[in-house]
């Protein structure tokens, strides 16, 4: 068994629940410490995988790493990808209007500015949200500090139909903000598309963008490989989503089958995506379009 990987999916299970170690602690008839330990990846017996999974309501088998791994809440699921991307040497994103990884600091200060104000708002539920926003935040940060560090290739293929959704909402659409706060986030938008526009014509090393032009894929994921694996996330979360949103299923695995499935999809999506000058030049007018509209 691989003790570390165990460890990693239980924090990320761990967040899933919404509950704190010292309550899985004692439901364990274990120290917090001892908690924290079996995270780390210290050995942990089998009888504890079993009451673990018990008490986290998921299968055995998901905690150790076999068969598919489920998360409904966006904080578990974005805590097991930042965990993949710590050894991840490639990752190919599929969908979604920007690539989180490569937004500017303007994104995370939208997204915490956003996040502020709902719960400045939510009267006696605003330390719970606050509470449940530095967590999301913290974990994005994480994963953005460790892309920055170790700089893995990424393939990008984003939809004009995503694109321009993220242009007339801007970042965190989802979320009922204040008129102010909506042509923020809006800037903010056409300022990470601008980005990528750059980026698909600068090219730089390790990075690749592709815009999709008609259609679009029926879900958003990801796979990451490393040079022994591979592993697949399908996501119904985007990275701007509300850390009480509406609950989703998001799904991890490393079956070849699924992995190679998504594969093909994306490299017969990559034979006809706009790359290059021309993916740029197209981004620049769905922002030209979105500023005549609004």
């Amino acid at each position: 068994m691989r003790f570390t990987e165990i460890g990693q999916q239980l924090r990320a299970y761990r967040m899933e629940t919404g509950l704190r170690a010292e309550e899985i602690a004692a439901r364990l008839g274990v120290s917090r410490a001892a908690l924290y330990r079996y995270e780390k990846g210290e050995v942990i017996k089998l009888d504890t995988i079993q009451r673990l999974a018990e008490l986290l309501k998921i299968s055995p088998l998901s905690l150790l790493g076999i068969g598919v791994e489920y998360y409904n809440r966006p904080a578990g699921y974005f805590e097991r990808v930042r965990q993949i991307e710590e050894t991840a040497d490639q990752i190919l994103l599929v969908h979604q209007p920007i690539c989180y990884l490569t937004t500017s600091p303007a994104y995370d200060s939208a997204l915490s500015d956003a996040f502020t104000e709902i719960a400045e708002a939510a009267g006696a539920e605003r330390t719970a949200l606050r509470a449940a926003a530095d967590q999301l935040l913290g974990i994005l940060a994480g994963r953005k500090k460790t892309y920055q560090t170790r700089r893995p290739g990424i393939i990008a293929m984003v939809s004009i139909s995503s694109v321009t959704r993220l242009l007339e909402a801007g970042v965190a659409s989802a979320l009922p903000l204040s008129e102010r706060m909506r042509r923020l986030c809006r800037d903010v938008a056409v300022t990470e598309v601008e980005n990528m526009a750059t980026l698909m014509e600068t090219e730089p090393m390790g990075l690749q963008f592709g815009l999709l032009q008609s259609g679009e894929p029926s879900s958003t994921f990801e796979i990451f490989r490393t040079r022994d694996r591979a592993s697949l996330a399908v996501n119904p979360f985007p990275p701007d989503t509300a850390p009480n949103g509406q609950p989703g299923v998001a799904m991890v695995t490393s079956a070849d089958d699924a992995v190679g499935a998504h594969q093909r999809v994306a490299e017969a999506n990559w034979r006809d995506v706009l790359k290059g000058s021309a993916a740029a030049a197209r981004l620049r007018e769905l922002i030209t379009k979105s500023r005549a509209t609004l």
